[in-house]
């Protein structure tokens, strides 16, 4: 649990005069637990992953009821690999478990962020917030303007219908 990624998040996103909803819950491994736990749709929750791009990590959001679209991303980047951090990369850059990762790059993770369209396509984000415990729900809109990442097509499946 990261106490600190939480608190960063909640403070820049008062000081920002933004709504959201702080939910704290039992410890979800899965996207589906999560979903549950928030009393949310399954495609409204933001799975953000940490990909190593080349020589660089970069941190990308989607929908949870959707898959990542590795081809996008190496025709994106001009890539040919691309690969998830391990656990331990992941712990030695941000002090996160899986799933505890939040959606923000700078200046909550120091990574460019990248959002899929797939977020945009719903009215509100719910996400775990530095760990498996804590989650945030907030809209879209506002999510987008506040972490300003650059979005684009790079997830693949089709939505479940609500």
């Amino acid at each position: 649990m990261n106490d600190a990624i939480l608190a960063a998040i909640t403070t820049r996103l008062d000081e920002a005069g933004i709504e959201y909803r702080q939910l704290h819950h039992e410890p979800t491994r899965t996207s589906e637990d999560s979903a549950r736990a928030r009393g949310e749709s399954l495609a409204s929750g933001g799975k953000a992953l940490l990909l190593k791009t080349g020589d660089d990590f970069r941190l990308f959001v989607f929908s949870a009821a959707r898959k990542l679209d590795s081809a996008a991303v190496k025709k994106r980047f001009d890539l040919r690999k691309l690969r998830f951090a391990t656990p331990e990369e992941l712990a030695q850059q941000t002090g996160l478990v899986p799933g505890a990762v939040p959606p923000f790059g700078e200046p909550i993770l120091p990574y460019p962020l990248f959002v899929d369209t797939s977020i945009t396509e719903n009215e509100r984000i719910a996400f775990n917030a530095g760990s498996l415990t804590d989650s945030i729900i907030m809209s879209v809109e506002d999510y987008v303007r506040f972490a300003e990442p650059e979005v684009f097509n790079f997830s693949k499946g089709q939505d479940p219908v609500a």
